[in-house]
Parts: C-alpha cells; structure tokens; sequence
C-alpha cells in the first residue's frame, strides 16, 4: 500500500521574498498586488490543513499587507480586534514557517499574542479592547516623547460593545499617535445588529453624503488653496446636516473614508496621508469583504468564519464521520425550546454568537422571543435582569468566557437583587484550540462565591436537559447550568425532564474506602478510576454533585463521615467546588481529629494555577492532571501508599 503523497503547497515566489514587515517595504507599491494574492493563497491553503477562522483574515489581506507597508511595526504598534483576524499578519511578521501549526498543541496562537512576536504588542482574543490599549501606547508615547503611532485594526462586530465607544470618547488627549482603523465588513459571525450597523451603511450609501461631497471635490479642484480649505470646512458642516452628525467627529476624531480596503492604489496613499498628518486621532473608516478572493467562503453565509479542515478546490469541510452523540450545545437547544413551547414567558438572549449557543434554533422556533444583542455582554445581562423583573422567564446563554466581561452587571443588577435570570454557560472547561483566552475556567469560581446564585453543571448531556427544566421551573433567584464544547457522552436522552432537587447530589456508584465527589464531565473519568481502585482493593464511591451551590451537605457529610479518603474533581480554577467543600469541612470540624470522620484525607482535584495553551481537550486535560489515572494517584498518595503495596492489601483482603 503507497504512502499517500502530501498535498503540494502552492507556489508564491514574491511571498517567498517576505519574512518580516521590513523585507515587505522593500517591494516596490506595483509588487504588492501580486503579494496580497500570493498572502490570500498561502492563507487559505495553512487554514486548509489546520482550520480555524478564515473569513475574517481573508477580509483584510491587503489592510495587513497596507498598514506593514506604510508604518514602522513593530515600534508603530498594530493591534488587530478580534484577533482572529491576524493570521496574514502571522505570515507577514516572521511566523510563515509554523503557519500551519496555528491553533495546535504547540503550535502558534489563533489571536494575536505577546509572548509570541514583538509584532503582537497586545492581545485582543475577546473583543473591543483595541482602541483602549491603543490609547494606552500612543499617551505613553506623548509621554516619552516617541513619535511612534498605535494603530487599533477594530471590525467583525467589535465596534457594537460599549467599551470601544469609551475609549473613543477619551482619546482626543493622544492627538495624531492614535488611529483607528474601521474594518467595516457588514457582518461579524452573525448578521450586523443593532444601530451601527444601519448608520455605517446609511453613511456609506447615502447618495445625498455622496453627491455633495463629490461636487464639492469637484469645484474645489478649480478654486484657490484657501477656497478648498474653507470648502473643506463647509463640507464639514454639510456632511453633518446630511448625516446627523458624524459620530466619529462628535466623538473627536478626525473621519477619513469610507474607502475600499481592497483597492491598494487607494489604501496605500489613505494611510501615508494619516501617518504624515499632523492632526489627530484619525479614524480611517474601510469597507472590506469577509471571504474575499475565496468563493466557497464569499457563497457561505457566514463566509467561513469559523471552519474545520477543508479542501481547497471545492471547499468542502471536514465535519467528522457524524452520527455520534449530539453536542452539548444542540441538546441545550432543542431542551429550550421544548421548555419554551410550553412556557410562553421562556425568551432566549446571546451576544453575538447564536449558532455557537444554540439560540439560532430557538431563533427559528420562536424569533419574537429570541434576541442577539451583539457584542454586549453587559447589556445582555441587565437586559435580562429587566426581563427577569417584569415577569419573563430570560435564558441568557453566554460562552463561561464571555461572561467574564459582565461580572459586574451580574452582581449588582442580578445577584443582589434576586431576579430570576437562567445563564445558560456554555464552553465551560478547557476548549481545546481556541487556547487560554476561550477556557471556562472561572465560571463556578465567580458565580458560587455569590450570595442568592444557584450553579449548577451537567455530568452528561441528559443531566444537561434535567438543568434545563429545573432552571425553567426555578423562580426564587439566578440560576445557572454549565456544560462543555463539544459531543456528548452517547448517553439517551429523557423523554421527560426531570425538575432536580436544589441542592441535591445523586450516587452514582457506592463503595465504602474512597469517596469521589465529581462536579460536571469529569464524571467519566471519576467513574473510570472506581473500576482501577476497585481493582486494586480500594472499595470506591462515585456521587455526581450536580450543584456546586447550594452544596448537597448531607450527602457530603455522609461520605466525609463514612470513607477514609474524599477526592473533589472539577473542570474549573482553584476558588470552586474544591474550596467549597474545604470551607463545609472546616465550618463543621469534619477533619477534626476527634470528629466523626476523625483521620480523614481530603484532596482536591481542578484546574492547574496557569493559563493553558491550545492542545486537544483530551490532552488539555492530561496536562491538567485530570485523568482517571491522576485520580487513582491522588488516592494513593492520600493513603500513602504506592500501586504495589495496595495490590499486595488487596490480595491479603
């Protein structure tokens, strides 16, 4: 049987010229067409073999290869956000050669990343952070003295969050070592929302903006300097009556656009013009197109966004074999609306990402009660909270991640107030490529340590359809449920949910020397190291906790009281279940010498104190130490013992 020959990597002899942004200004401006082109292709081919976000990046080849061209990176500071619209930036700043390592265990970062290039002065994995820290670079400079620029590439949806508006709002104090480029796209992963979306394509489109500014131009080309200048200005003015105002300028920028940002012969004097000016902070306003110059992906409609490894002459994806267990996310789905058909008050909420959620089901199922309020985490929580306090029933389905940006919003306008909000936390644990800025690791840490907050997480996707109707049913204060990314376990799903007990815990298997307390999908795991103690004379308990608030105390207290060693495992950082338990233990002298449980060893098992790097979920896992086999050594350790002398103890039993 031959060996099946690697598929031949096309040919881009100027790219090949190209290792660095200084190699890159050595082309000639009538080369660089021919480079984009070659950068497109070479793009296209790596996320072929490796997947990952295409779209977006190959939306704005020729922006990259632009900005490069023009400005002195590294020490003109470029920030792209999102960040998965970096990787032509990736090709073009000496990172060509591990390309196709991108989103790998080991391999290069699928956002832009400090540790990994000086051209990477900022990371910006989440979104609408750029102009902020952009901010931040460019006062420094003022500070310093340096006349270096920061330059915040902001587009895919980020300009719908609220924080880039704030930092906008205090940016004039940079002057000219600011700039903000506008990657106008017309979508982010999902369809535009919101009124941004509407007042950048009234902006672009109006043909009265567009008439007046050309006949201006035009009769300004005739006049004197000092007539063009005052034109200028009355163009200024009229550009305001037209429009309403332009908000960038009431914010305090200077607006330049809209351009085409595939058009080099229009970008490259756009920018040399902005990087020369004396007046400033400038926005730059370019209109691109997602997918450009790959047409599977400018058919798609989400122009392949997000894709696994697929074949580049046809663009077929490789989903997978399928028919295996459904994914978490779908079962969420499907439990919702089931939920929803017999509950009218059940309404939907996501933050830009209703296919990753799920909510596009509910969507379609039920579009008055489904709402994507964008990129706006905060709003979507009190947007929630709002509902929840006039009677609705709101699921506000979020990634563990980007829950994070509305801590604030769900302490004060939902925890404290008791509303009855459902967060729906998907992506909970290690996520696999999407690396350390997208892992739920914190979820039970931040939302157990709240007073009124119910949190709960699923061992399996039928105990996910059990939280769902239990969330739906709870009425007395926040609730959540986390579950991970991901297939389920293949187990069958309930053809009636049952409404869990608050609080309550279940066995899953009853031993009498080890007891594990699992929390979550690690259930699997917990259950596959009871079968290797057992083996080993180590009569082992498994209970599936379900609630890591309120704890199952009872239960608890029994197994603590009843087993020689109790081991806590979590998908989730120190500061949770783990510590929970620790806290119980102590308040009620379970590991006093004297009390009932009197010798007792308590380990916990969860997360590594590290921000992990992408890898498999599997492999994640086992660098994390939490395996079957990391929970059988945990044990043994407890009862200080090696793997030998538990065997001999269990053939002399």
């Amino acid at each position: 049987m031959t060996e099946k020959t690697p598929a031949k990597r096309p040919e881009t002899p100027l790219l090949d010229t190209v290792d660095t942004p200084a190699d890159l200004r050595k082309l000639k401006p009538k080369q660089l067409r021919q480079l984009c082109d070659e950068l497109r292709t070479e793009m296209i081919d790596a996320v072929s073999v490796t997947g990952g976000h295409l779209g977006a990046g190959l939306g704005v080849v020729e922006l990259t290869a632009a900005i490069h061209y023009v400005f002195n990176t590294p020490d003109d500071r470029l920030i792209f956000d999102v960040g998965h619209q970096c990787y032509p930036h990736k090709i073009l700043t000496g990172r060509r050669n591990r390309i196709r390592t991108l989103r790998q265990g080991g391999g290069l970062s699928g956002f832009t990343k400090r540790s990994e290039s000086e051209y990477d002065p900022f990371g910006a994995a989440h979104s609408s952070t750029s102009i902020s820290a952009a901010l931040g670079f460019a006062v420094a400079n003022k500070l310093a003295a340096r006349p270096d620029k920061a330059i915040a590439v902001i587009g895919d949806g980020a300009m719908s969050a609220g924080m880039a508006y704030e930092a906008m709002n205090n940016a004039s104090q940079a002057g000219n070592r600011l700039i903000v480029i506008l990657n106008d796209n017309d979508m982010s992963i999902a369809p535009p929302v919101g009124g941004l979306s509407a007042y950048l394509a009234r902006l672009i489109s109006s043909s009265e903006y567009l008439g007046l500014r050309s006949l201006a131009s035009k009769v300004a080309r005739k006049l004197s300097r000092r007539v063009h200048q005052s034109l200028g200005k009355a163009e200024e003015y009229t550009r305001g009556m037209v429009t309403g105002g332009t908000l960038f300028e009431e914010l305090g920028f200077y607006y330049v656009g809209p351009i085409d940002g595939h058009n080099l012969d229009h970008l490259i004097p756009v920018l040399e013009n902005v990087r020369d000016a004396e007046e400033g902070p400038i926005l730059i306003h370019v209109v691109t197109q997602k997918g450009k110059g790959y047409g599977p992906a400018e058919a798609s409609a989400d122009k392949y966004h997000g894709v696994s490894k697929f074949d580049v002459i046809t663009g077929k994806q490789d989903k997978g074999k399928g028919g295996g267990p459904p994914s978490y996310t779908s079962v969420f789905a499907d439990a919702l609306i089931a939920e929803a058909s017999r509950d009218k008050r059940i309404c939907a909420i996501t933050g830009a990402m209703p296919g990753g959620t799920g909510v596009d089901k509910f969507a379609a199922a039920f579009p008055d009660r489904s709402f994507d309020v964008g990129i706006a985490e905060q709003h979507a929580v009190t947007f929630a909270a709002g509902l929840a306090a006039q009677g609705m029933k709101p699921f506000a389905a979020i990634y563990s991640t980007f829950l994070q940006r509305a801590y604030d919003q769900v302490v004060h306008d939902v925890a404290i107030q008791n509303l009855p909000v459902r967060f729906a936390i998907d992506r909970a644990g290690l996520v696999g490529d999407d690396g350390q800025t997208h892992a739920g690791s914190f979820d039970v840490t931040y939302l157990a340590t709240l007073p009124n907050f119910v949190v709960m997480a699923a061992a399996d996707e039928a105990e996910l359809v059990h939280m769902v109707h239990t969330a739906a049913l709870y009425d007395d204060g926040p609730i959540a449920f986390r579950y991970p990314r991901g297939a389920g376990t293949g187990v069958a799903l309930p053809e009636t949910p049952e409404q869990l007990a608050i609080g309550k815990g279940r066995l899953v298997r009853e031993g009498k020397k080890v007891a594990i307390l699992s929390l979550g999908t690690r259930l699997a795991e917990a259950l596959k190291a009871a079968d290797t103690l057992d083996a080993k004379g180590l009569s082992t308990t498994v209970a599936d906790l379900r609630f890591a608030k309120p704890l199952d105390r009872a239960l608890i207290r029994k197994l603590m009281t009843s087993h020689e060693v109790c081991i806590t495992i979590e998908e989730g950082a120190v500061g949770g279940l783990g510590a929970h338990v620790l806290t119980m233990a102590s308040d009620e002298g379970l590991t006093d010498p004297d009390s009932a449980s009197g010798g007792l060893k308590i380990r916990t098992m969860r997360l590594p104190d590290i921000f992990q790097d992408q890898d498999k979920p599997d492999r994640q896992y086992e660098a994390a130490g939490l395996t079957a086999p990391d929970i059988v050594e945990t044990v043994l350790k407890a009862l200080r013992h090696n793997a030998t002398k538990v065997e001999e103890a269990g053939v002399r039993a």
